[in-house]
């Protein structure tokens, strides 16, 4: 699941770019989302290009919804419920 990491700092670098927002330099499993560089319109941006990218959004397959709080969380729901 490398690849998807991948795909996912990818679609985080131009959800901040398209909103003018720095990135943090290096984001690790335990880069708290609140301090990455994305306000709440970066991470929507975020999880639609992502929705686009990879076909599936997981937020809307859950059945109570979770909030991650680390890179590392939003990851593994991107994991857990990949198709």
């Amino acid at each position: 699941m490398n690849n998807l990491r991948s795909e996912i700092l990818a679609a985080l670098a131009e959800a901040a770019d398209s909103r003018g927002a720095a990135v943090v330099g290096t984001m690790t499993d335990d880069t708290l989302l609140l301090e990455s560089g994305l306000d709440s319109l970066g991470f929507a941006i975020l999880v639609a290009r992502l929705e686009e990218t990879l076909g599936y959004d997981p937020f809307v397959k859950m059945s109570e919804p979770v909030y991650p709080r680390t890179l590392g969380e939003f990851v593994s729901i991107y994991e857990r419920y990949a198709p």
